[in-house]
């Protein structure tokens, strides 16, 4: 990085630019960074506000919106690749940081192009795990070329940092993990036992107060898991009729039309869409369940910790960095609907096991995941970008 200097705090603050795709990933997990480097830098923020899910406030920060989609549209592409270039010339950014894999490679190619002395990409899970034949490798090549261009690359868990240099993605020495790991950490104040929000949700759900209650929180696609988590609903219900199961999420893969071919255990699952409130479901919730094929760091799994709820999910890398198996949750084996539904059972039949792994993950996000450490960590991390 030569003499690039990025010192936080001098007379001339120096212009930061976050770039990624969707409103859905700065409401959920940037806000508190954003507001933090705020306090020290002049902070631009880059994201597809046209996608329909309105930004939470974001006092201090200027808003650009270019149309980053997270699928490919290479003519679409093309042109948001350009406005960037565009931007990152005119405004001439000390720091550009990207979040999510389509932005990332549009993001450093533009910003190489334009010569911004600081590139930083964090990854957060890849897309390319889960594909097979000519797309796996132009997907893996592409995070290859984001971790070319860019001159420091953040991941969000340790397994993950391992997983990205033994595919040689990463040089080991070239990436940084933040603390213990996630994106941005728990807001405790926020996700925490609430007894008025369980009663409410449950009200609203039609979900009786003495029933076993499991949550998914996320998007519904394939890659999550959602296909083997109603099978193995489908299962424990069979045997333990008084448990309902709460997707909360957008549909993005279909998967609900599964649910009208469950028989009576249909009766006993309940939808709802992307919720500006995810902390009051996961207060009304018994257990999250993460059946995912793919993540970087769940920041779902450490959110229900934070409120004393465990997590069922499936063992893969970045998962197993959110969860100690048999201590703060359980583990299962990855599409395997039969293990989730043996593991899920373990909980719905033992409400003592569910008390106990609760409270231990609640202790463990609070020495390790809260808000304040990983916003801290961040800063620090910028401060040493010089």
């Amino acid at each position: 990085m030569g003499e690039t200097r990025l010192q936080a705090g001098t007379k001339t603050r120096k212009k930061l630019c976050w770039v990624t795709t969707s409103p859905l990933i700065v409401n959920s997990a940037l806000i508190p960074h954003l507001l933090r480097l705020c306090e020290d830098y002049e902070v631009t923020l880059v994201v597809n506000a046209s996608e329909g899910t309105a930004l939470k406030p974001l006092p201090g920060l200027e808003i650009v919106s270019i149309p980053i989609l997270r699928e490919i549209y290479p003519r679409d592409d093309a042109c948001a690749l350009w406005q960037l270039i565009r931007l990152f010339r005119k405004r001439k950014f000390d720091l550009v940081h990207s979040y999510g894999p389509k932005s990332g490679l549009l993001t450093s190619l533009a910003a190489w192009i334009a010569q911004i002395p600081i590139r930083l990409h964090t990854f957060t899970g890849q897309v390319w795990v889960t594909r097979h034949g000519p797309m796996r490798r132009i997907l893996k090549a592409a995070d290859r070329i984001i971790a070319e261009l860019a001159t420091a690359v953040l991941t969000d868990s340790n397994s993950q940092k391992d997983f990205l240099v033994k595919n040689g993605i990463v040089r080991e020495e070239a990436c940084t993990v933040l603390g213990s790991g996630s994106v941005s950490g728990v807001n405790t104040t926020r996700f925490k036992a609430n007894p008025l929000a369980r009663e409410a949700i449950r009200k609203e759900l039609v979900v009786p107060s003495d029933a076993v209650m499991i949550l998914f929180l996320g998007r519904l696609n394939a890659d999550k898991g959602i296909p083997e988590l109603l099978r193995a609903f489908g299962h424990l219900f069979n045997k333990h009729p008084n448990v309902f199961l709460a997707l909360v999420g957008p549909d993005e893969g279909d998967c609900l039309k599964e649910v009208s071919n469950m028989g009576a255990a249909s009766a006993q699952i309940r939808h709802r869409g992307y919720t500006p409130i995810p902390e009051d479901f996961v207060a009304a919730s018994d257990m999250l369940c993460l059946p995912s094929h793919r993540e970087g760091f769940p920041l779902a799994i450490i959110e229900a910790a934070a409120a004393g709820v465990p997590t069922v999910a499936s063992r893969i890398y970045g998962i197993s960095d959110a969860i100690v198996d048999g201590h703060t949750g359980l583990l299962h084996a990855l599409a395997d609907p039969i293990d989730l539904a043996v593991q899920l059972e373990r909980l719905v039949a033992d409400p003592d096991l569910r008390c106990k792994l609760g409270e231990n993950a609640r202790l463990r996000v609070m020495a390790e995941f809260t808000e304040a450490r990983l916003t801290g960590e961040l800063a620090r991390f910028y401060q040493r970008l010089q």
